[in-house]
């Protein structure tokens, strides 16, 4: 009986071992590859993958003809806490800013399906004290932190990103937003406390947006700085007159709307929310979605009040925009690399090894709240 039993067990951990290497060596879908051709791409060109919080989107882009463009765009499924930055651990809130994937990242053994893990923190979060580990990018569509996808949405989303590494890719950038950059957005959450950090967000938006480029990423002075040069904290003059240009423009939009009389709100979620065609139906949602009370409230638009003796509209607006929108990066020497703009040279890629790395142990139904 024990010998049975004990050839049980190895049986179970072999299925188990098999199923995960069979979940992460699936194919990218024949579609897709389609899409991908049409598009002048190939599976083993670089990528690189933008996250919009609100919209509750994630997109991948791929580098052709030393530019990137729209691959595809895929529903996240679940996020939990509000819009804003993770700060502490615990605090439920999934990760926003600029973060660089390795094949050390990609977990095949993930019990969420499958992860790749987003990197919080990075050195902006460190330097601003913020704590928490194993923020990830998986299926099953339960977060605690993350940005949890459908299980085909991150089987497809994952063996993108492994045949890019495969292909040499070193890293590849995944940059996370609050919500889409437009004036609209801007305007409309102008007094949100996270404004000065969104503005900060919004400079390495515009940087990829005028170059489709990778932006080159590190830390000056507190604060994202995007495409510097001479190893300091100068902005690129080459790359400065365009990215201005679309500030200004950017800004002149706003301020028309804000003169238009657009609403000052913030979004309050019960904890976080899910793309809206999971919500209404439009594609079927998973039954285990994770808080499903929570993720049926959605978000709702909470007014903000002006202050007792606030400055006009205009005025607060004007603040906004000359405060970090369209500033040059600082001259300051602190200057500390986050990540690196296209890690394209060839590396052998060696994704983690099954039930190896800080992510096996996290990465489990039993993972504390993040």
């Amino acid at each position: 009986m024990k010998r049975l039993l004990a050839a049980g067990a190895v049986a179970l951990a072999l299925g188990a071992c098999n199923d995960g290497s069979h979940r992460s060596a699936q194919p990218i879908p024949t579609q897709t590859l389609a899409l991908m051709t049409a598009k002048g791409m190939s599976a083993r060109d670089p990528i690189l993958v933008r996250v919009y919080k609100k919209e509750s989107e994630l997109e991948v882009w791929k580098k052709v003809n030393g530019h990137y463009a729209l691959l595809k765009s895929y529903p996240i499924c679940r996020w939990s806490g509000q819009l804003g930055p993770k700060v502490r651990e615990g605090d439920r809130q999934s990760p926003e800013g600029f973060y660089d994937i390795t094949p050390r990242q990609m977990n095949p053994n993930s019990s969420y399906y499958l992860s790749f893990d987003t990197g919080f923190p990075n050195a902006y979060d460190r330097a601003h004290g913020r704590t928490g580990k194993y923020l990830m990018v998986h299926g099953d569509c339960s977060s605690m932190g993350c940005y949890a996808m459908t299980d085909a949405g991150i089987a497809e989303v994952y063996a993108i990103a492994r045949e890019a590494l495969a292909g040499g890719q070193r890293s590849f950038q995944f940059q996370a937003y609050p919500f889409r950059m437009t004036a609209e957005n801007l305007a409309k959450y102008r007094d949100d406390p996270n404004m000065p950090f969104w503005r900060n967000l919004k400079q390495g938006s515009d940087h990829f947006e005028v170059t489709k480029r990778e932006p080159k990423v590190a830390i000056c002075a507190g604060r994202y700085a995007f495409d510097t040069v001479g190893g300091g904290c100068a902005a690129d003059p080459t790359l400065a007159p365009a990215v201005a240009q679309k500030e200004a423009q950017d800004n002149h939009e706003i301020a028309a709307l804000v003169s238009q009389g657009a609403p000052s709100v913030r979004m309050q979620y019960a904890d976080g929310s899910g793309n809206d065609a999971f919500r209404t139906g439009a594609l079927e949602r998973p039954a285990n979605v994770s808080r499903p009370d929570a993720y049926a409230a959605g978000g709702q638009e909470v007014a903000i009040a002006p202050k007792a003796g606030a400055k006009p509209a205009r005025a607060s607006l004007a603040a906004m925009t000359t405060a970090g929108i369209g500033k040059p990066a600082s001259r300051t020497p602190s200057r500390t690399v986050v990540a690196s703009a296209d890690h394209d040279e060839p590396l052998a890629y060696k994704p983690a090894k099954p039930g190896k790395g800080a992510e096996a142990r996290h990465d489990g139904k039993s993972k504390p709240a993040e």
